[in-house]
């Protein structure tokens, strides 16, 4: 008999930043797909999480919130131990969170390069790590990384954030190598231009109108368009796709 592919049930599933712009809609999708999902989110976040994992629950799925600063890298595993013995285990980890940059490399401080590459690299190493113990004992796993696009396109005033998610995708391909004999595999998935709340400012809407002009389709990506994507990457049949950056932009970086 035929079965629904790209099921999730029976595994728990972490998505970091969870709860709204492409984390949210991942975290929908994973918890649709059969997945019990623990959505983090920074403390200050706490409230928007908990109506989010309420909403996931009314329409059927199983979640639960908890506070997490991936940029503290020693706050991370505790956080992962607590969920795996909140939900049985812990076999999926989509690296959601992340900070935007937009910037002249001449106007860009040691602070500013710093912070920036403290969440969207530091913090999805050791969110990998701290996953991949979890991971290890139970000979299976998932991990999927949040990229970019502009890792293959860049864009001027992009290089703190260009360098970071660069590190990303080759942070996926050296991970995917180590554990790849031990059941976990590790993906990136580069979404092209996307309507978040990040890119909800006046700088973004008034670049839109010029930049927009190079996307095949004309328009932002939906973070629903992104978040099918990382449903396969984390379903036990795409056990065979390991270390791949998965461009969903539309066709822009061909373009």
């Amino acid at each position: 008999m035929a079965t629904t592919p790209f099921r999730l049930d029976g595994l728990v599933a972490v998505v970091t930043g969870g709860s709204q712009g492409i984390g949210g809609a991942v975290s929908a999708a994973l918890a649709q797909a059969g997945a019990t999902v623990a959505v983090t989110n920074l403390p200050a976040k706490r409230e928007d999480v908990d109506a989010f994992v309420q909403g996931l629950e009314v329409d059927g799925g199983t979640a639960r919130g908890y506070d997490l600063d991936v940029s503290v890298a020693s706050s991370i595993a505790p956080v992962f131990d607590t969920i795996a013995a909140d939900l049985g285990g812990l076999h999926i980890l989509v690296n959601n969170a992340g900070v935007s940059s937009r910037m002249s490399a001449l106007d860009v401080s040691e602070e500013h390069w710093d912070a920036v590459h403290a969440v969207n690299v530091k913090g999805v190493f050791f969110a990998a790590q701290a996953a991949s113990r979890h991971m290890l004992n139970a000979g299976y796993g998932r991990i999927v990384n949040i990229a970019s696009q502009l890792v293959v396109t860049s864009g001027p005033n992009r290089a703190v954030y260009v360098s970071a998610k660069g590190g990303v995708v080759a942070l996926t391909k050296s991970l995917a190598t180590e554990w790849a004999t031990q059941g976990i595999t590790v993906n990136a998935v580069g979404p092209g231009p996307t309507d978040t709340p990040m890119t909800r400012n006046p700088d973004s809407a008034r670049n839109d109108s010029t930049f927009l002009q190079h996307s095949p389709i004309g328009r932002r990506l939906q973070p629903e368009e992104i978040a099918g994507a990382v449903v396969f990457l984390a379903s036990r049949e795409a056990g065979a796709v390991n270390g791949h950056h998965l461009l969903v932009d539309a066709g822009w970086s061909v373009s």
